[in-house]
């Protein structure tokens, strides 16, 4: 799936001084709750702590793709969050992460959850695009490089 259509100008935003893995997942579950009606913000972020146990998902570069199966039908949800400092996420680096994306997916889309991963991977391994969603001041800065793309 195209990550431009799944990401929407109310899931993208630039955090400042969000100190800890958990207080990002945090974010990120109670930014998708509004967008997943029938859940809550701990189901959410129960979904993507069992998926984090399983190992980090902070892929290196500064860049994490926090991702969960959601159990209602639908449609996936992306969160876009940029963290001014990066924190301590156990990428495969060891480097701080502050490029977040977040992808929830329903259970029964299995072949759509992995090939948008792979496009998210894909997008995140370009280095001029990870400075422009660096350099973004807001949340609708983020948005639209995101747009531009």
């Amino acid at each position: 799936m195209n990550v431009k259509l799944l990401l929407q100008p109310d899931c993208t935003k630039v955090l400042a001084d969000c100190q800890s893995k958990k207080k990002i997942l945090e974010h990120i579950a109670e930014i998708a709750s509004t967008k997943l009606p029938d859940l809550t913000c701990t189901d959410i972020l129960a979904s993507l702590m069992n998926r984090e146990k399983l190992g980090s998902t902070g892929i290196g570069n500064g860049v994490a793709i926090p991702h969960g199966k959601i159990t209602p039908k639908g449609e996936p949800v992306a969160v876009l969050l940029v963290s001014h400092p990066g924190i301590n996420y156990d990428a495969i680096d060891n480097r701080p992460v502050d490029v977040f994306f977040a992808l929830l997916v329903p259970e029964d889309q299995c072949d759509v959850h992995l090939q948008t991963l792979a496009s998210i991977a894909e997008i995140f391994d370009n280095k001029d695009m990870l400075k422009r969603i660096r350099s973004a001041e807001t949340d609708n800065d983020l948005y639209n490089v995101i747009e531009a793309a």
